[in-house]
C-alpha cells in the first residue's frame, strides 16, 4: 500500500506540473527558491542574535571577534547552501538544470573562500589581543604585529588563487587548456618564471622581511631622507607616515637591498644632542648647571643621560655639546627643542657678553698712523 501511495502521489505531481506548464514551473521553482533563501536569513538572524547574547555575558573578546568577522560570510554560507538544497527535488525546466548547478557550485567556492578569508583575519586578530602596539614598551608587539600582517596577506593571496583556480576548472575549456598547458610544462614554466620575477621578488622580500625583522609596524625609520614611522607593510609595498603626515610609498624590496635607518630597531630610547655656538668667555659650569636644572624640571627626560661637553673650538667660538636621553624618538625631538630654547634664553639672560661676537683690534693701524704723523 504504502508503495502505491507513493506512485500515485508522483503521478499527481507530474499531472499538477502539465497542469502548470513551463510558466507555472518556473513561477514554482522562483518560490521555492525564495522560500529557501528566507529560511536561511531567519535562521542566521536567529543564529547571531543567540550568539551575541552569549558573548554579552563573557569577558572575552574572541567571541566578539568571531561574530564580526564572521556573520557575513556566515549569512551567504547559509543562503548558497539552502538554494543549492532547495534546487535538488524542484523541476527545473529542461536545459537550465546543468546551468543551475553549476552557478551553485561556483557561488559555493566563492562564498566559501570569503569565509575562510575572513577566519584568517579574525585569527590574526585573535593573536594579537595580547599585544598592545600602543603601549610603551612595544617593541614584542610591533614584532608580532608585522609578522601576522604578512602573513595574513600571504594566507589571502593564496585563498584567492585557490579559489580563482576551482572555480576556472569547473569549466571544460579551461580544463583542457590547463591539460594542453601541462604538456609544455618545461616552456610554460621558463615564461612563468621570467613573468613572476617581480612578483616572486616580492614575496621573498615580504616574507624576510617577516622573519628577520629589519623593520616593523610603527619602527621609526628614516628613508630617501625622510623621518617617519612605518605604517604598513604589504607583499608589494611599505608604507611610511612622514612627521608631516604625508605617505612616503616604497617597494618592499628597497629594504632588503638598500641601507636604512631604523631608530627603534632594538629599543626605542634614543640619545639626542643640542649644539651651541658661544663666545670664548662663556661660563662653562653655569650653563651646565643650567641645563641639569632644565632637564630635572621637564618630564621628557628619561634621567639615564645628561651632560654638557665642550666639543669644538675655533676661531670664533666654542661649540658647546648637550646630550640627552629619551624614551622615544618624538620625545627626543621635543626635549632637544625645549633644552635648546631654555639654554639660549639663559644666555642672553645671565651671559650675554658670551654670545657669539666678532673682534677687530686698530692697535696696528694707530701705530702706523703716530709714525706717518
Amino acid at each position: 500500500m504504502g508503495a502505491i501511495s507513493r506512485h500515485e502521489s508522483a503521478e499527481g505531481g507530474e499531472r499538477m506540473w502539465e497542469i502548470l506548464g513551463d510558466g507555472g514551473q518556473w513561477i514554482v521553482s522562483l518560490a521555492v527558491l525564495l522560500v529557501a533563501a528566507g529560511a536561511a536569513i531567519v535562521v542566521h538572524a536567529v543564529l547571531v542574535r543567540v550568539l551575541v547574547t552569549l558573548a554579552g555575558r563573557t569577558t572575552s573578546r574572541v567571541d566578539d571577534l568571531l561574530i564580526r568577522y564572521l556573520r557575513r560570510p556566515l549569512r551567504w554560507v547559509l543562503i548558497v547552501t539552502a538554494l543549492h538544497l532547495a534546487a535538488e527535488p524542484i523541476n527545473i525546466p529542461a536545459g537550465l538544470d546543468n546551468l543551475a548547478r553549476h552557478i551553485f557550485g561556483i557561488l559555493l567556492i566563492v562564498v566559501v573562500a570569503w569565509l575562510l578569508i575572513r577566519a584568517a583575519y579574525v585569527l590574526g586578530e585573535i593573536i594579537l589581543l595580547n599585544y598592545q602596539v600602543s603601549a610603551a614598551d612595544n617593541l614584542r608587539a610591533r614584532t608580532i604585529a608585522t609578522q601576522i600582517g604578512v602573513l595574513r596577506r600571504i594566507a589571502v593571496a593564496a585563498i584567492i588563487t585557490v579559489a580563482l583556480a576551482t572555480v576556472l576548472m569547473t569549466f571544460d575549456r579551461v580544463r583542457q587548456l590547463g591539460t594542453a598547458m601541462l604538456a609544455s610544462a618545461g616552456i610554460a614554466g621558463i615564461v612563468l618564471g621570467f613573468a613572476a620575477q617581480k612578483t616572486l621578488g616580492n614575496l621573498i622580500a615580504g616574507l624576510q622581511i617577516a622573519f628577520t625583522q629589519p623593520l616593523r609596524i610603527d619602527d621609526v625609520v628614516i628613508v630617501e631622507g625622510e623621518w617617519g614611522r612605518i605604517e604598513e607593510i604589504t607583499l608589494t609595498y611599505v608604507v611610511v607616515k612622514i612627521w608631516d603626515l604625508r605617505r612616503l610609498i616604497v617597494p618592499i624590496t628597497y629594504f632588503v637591498e638598500h641601507p636604512f635607518q631604523n631608530w627603534t630597531r632594538v629599543t626605542a630610547d634614543l640619545l639626542g644632542t643640542v649644539f651651541l655656538y658661544v663666545d670664548y668667555t662663556v661660563p662653562i659650569d653655569a650653563v651646565r648647571a643650567e641645563l641639569k636644572r632644565v632637564l630635572e624640571g621637564t618630564a621628557l627626560w628619561d634621567r639615564k643621560v645628561g651632560q654638557l661637553q665642550v666639543t669644538n673650538a675655533s676661531d670664533r667660538t666654542v661649540e658647546l655639546r648637550a646630550l640627552m636621553s629619551a624614551p622615544d624618538a618624538g620625545t627626543a625631538w621635543d626635549l632637544r627643542c625645549h633644552v635648546r630654547e631654555k639654554l639660549i634664553q639663559f644666555i642672553q639672560r645671565e651671559y650675554p657678553y658670551a654670545l657669539p661676537r666678532l673682534r677687530t683690534q686698530f692697535e696696528e693701524f694707530q701705530n702706523r698712523s703716530s709714525d706717518d704723523a
